[in-house]
């Protein structure tokens, strides 16, 4: 079997917002590897670092240090013109606020029609065979304020793929909607993977979502700490009632990363009673490493 693209790779990424009285550390040595045809999800909290990660991802914003590239882009060197190009016709946005997805005063239509105007070929068949693949063939001529908020994020699926990306990146995008719509969404991206192939890369702070996705990663103080695997892979969105009961599908996989660092989980640190402790005991054994509290 040949070989998958790898088509996010991030080698100790590193990403410092500095103003004229502060330095803050976004990022710091995450490591992530996203190969050709994933659908996976990358978790955190406010301020780990994720949105951080997806703007660079996307072309929005470049690192300060080591190495991402991104389908064959190396996006610590890619310049303003080949940064257009990348954003035209290599990746998709799709993100929470559908007021960065949609502009009201056009129809479905023609907001889906706006990517390919600004590549320079529309494709008015195409706009409409997206919109009648996420549900809304007979909505195109409805504007923002005529559409649901599930019908708006469903549009921006049909914008986001518009000029045929090889990777849609979408930011919170079940954050805004009741859970049958959020399970609906998750399962068109389901279909779009399967599909058609496309890799989908989805950042949240929902961890719930580690029970829908095949591959969950966890950034924790801007760095890669954790990877949930979802071994059910054949389990259908539809058929999955309570999140719980496939609880055991789920291996969590800590990432030791090319410094050896380790990031323990909070509860794990919590029940183990060495939260907080700063420094703990290691002890080398012949299965393993012991990680335990110092009794003082």
């Amino acid at each position: 079997m040949a070989e998958k693209e790898k088509i996010i790779f991030c080698d100790n990424l590193v990403k410092i917002y500095k103003t004229k009285d502060i330095e803050v550390v976004a990022l710091q040595g995450l490591d992530l590897i996203v190969e050709e045809g994933e659908l996976m999800a990358i978790i955190g909290n406010s301020g780990s670092g994720k949105s951080t990660l997806l703007n660079m991802i996307g072309g929005l914003d470049k690192p300060t240090a080591g190495t991402l590239t991104v389908c064959g882009h190396n996006m610590l060197t890619i310049d303003k013109k080949e940064t257009v190009e990348f954003k035209k016709r290599t990746v998709g946005f799709m993100w929470q606020n559908n007021a960065r997805n949609l502009i009201p005063y056009l129809t479905a239509l023609e907001n889906v029609e706006l990517p390919m105007r600004l590549a320079g070929k529309v494709d008015r068949d195409r706009a409409k065979a997206l919109l009648d693949e996420v549900g809304l063939g007979k909505r195109t001529h409805n504007r923002l304020h005529e559409l649901s908020g599930g019908e708006q994020q469903r549009v921006a699926i049909a914008i986001a793929l518009a000029n045929q990306p090889k990777l849609l990146l979408a930011d919170e995008p079940t954050g805004a909607v009741d859970t049958k719509t959020s399970a609906a969404i998750l399962d068109m991206f389901k279909r779009l993977n399967r599909e058609i192939g496309l890799t989908i890369v989805i950042v949240t702070h929902d961890i719930s979502m580690t029970h829908f996705i095949d591959r969950t990663v966890a950034i924790r103080d801007g760095r890669t700490s954790s990877e949930i695997i979802r071994r059910n892979y054949r389990a259908e969105l539809s058929n999955i009632q309570d999140p719980e009961q496939s609880e055991n599908s789920h291996e969590e996989l800590l990432v030791l990363d090319r410094f050896n660092r380790l990031q323990i989980p909070s509860e794990y640190a919590n029940r183990a009673g060495i939260a907080g402790k700063g420094k703990v005991r290691a002890e080398l054994r012949d299965d393993g490493i012991l990680i335990s509290q110092i009794n003082e």
